[in-house]
């Protein structure tokens, strides 16, 4: 029987190298894209079982379509991984859009919402799982110029804090902090200096084990890939 494992923002970065360490270990993804291009290339580079699919988290529709075409076929995770966000551009608190702020809480924590409230009950109902939800090093401490971001992986912190008290025994909620990763998002922030740092590939290859070990005793913490 597949044990089926559901990745947002699947597509690029470190939702893409997730997927190919999980497909390594025997994992059948289910996993979701904004991109038409990215979605292509997650369908050429892995084939059936997988699923992918066109969806942005931030439109609960679109989100409760994706999830149900998959629960009707019996096909309910074992491991559900929030993944999917943005980052605004550096900027002072005062000088970031309102399109760009919203837009991003949208992304963040209301997709986050949107993938728990329609994959969550199947899951709940069998009592058992690991809920993955990504948190970041600025959701635990804070910098200028990223305000927004900062704001959004809080309030993951508090979400995935309080889902952990109402989850049955046996499944558990956790937040994460990746660490510091050389992706696009990064560059977005440290420019050229990213790539200091581990690239998505290089960081999948611990960062799988360490998530393949949480378990029900996990629940409610706050915890960082070593």
């Amino acid at each position: 029987m597949s044990q089926w494992v559901v990745i947002t923002g699947a597509g690029r970065g470190l939702g893409r190298a997730l997927t190919r360490r999980l497909v390594e270990r025997g994992w059948s993804v289910i996993g979701c894209t904004r991109s038409a291009e990215s979605l292509k290339s997650l369908e050429e580079e892995f084939g059936p079982p997988h699923h992918f699919a066109q969806v942005d988290v931030a439109d609960d529709e679109q989100v409760a379509a994706w999830a149900q075409e998959h629960l009707r076929e019996g096909r309910t995770p074992e491991l559900l991984i929030n993944n999917a966000a943005v980052i605004n551009e550096n900027a002072v608190l005062w000088e970031v859009p309102v399109e760009a702020f919203d837009r991003l809480m949208e992304v963040n924590v209301h997709g986050t919402f949107h993938v728990l409230r329609h994959w969550l009950p199947a899951m709940v109902e069998r009592q058992r799982g690991v809920i993955v939800n990504f948190s970041s090093t600025w959701g635990r401490t804070t910098s200028p110029q990223v305000a927004p971001y900062c704001a959004s992986k809080f309030a993951i912190e508090g979400l995935t804090q309080a889902l952990a008290q109402e989850l049955p025994r046996g499944m558990a909620a956790v937040a994460l902090n990746p660490g510091v990763i050389d992706t696009d998002m990064l560059r977005t922030c440290f420019g050229a200096g990213a790539a200091m740092y581990p690239d998505p590939e290089s960081w999948s290859q611990r960062a799988v084990e360490f998530l393949l070990e949480l378990d029900a005793t996990s629940n409610g913490q706050s915890v960082s890939v070593p």
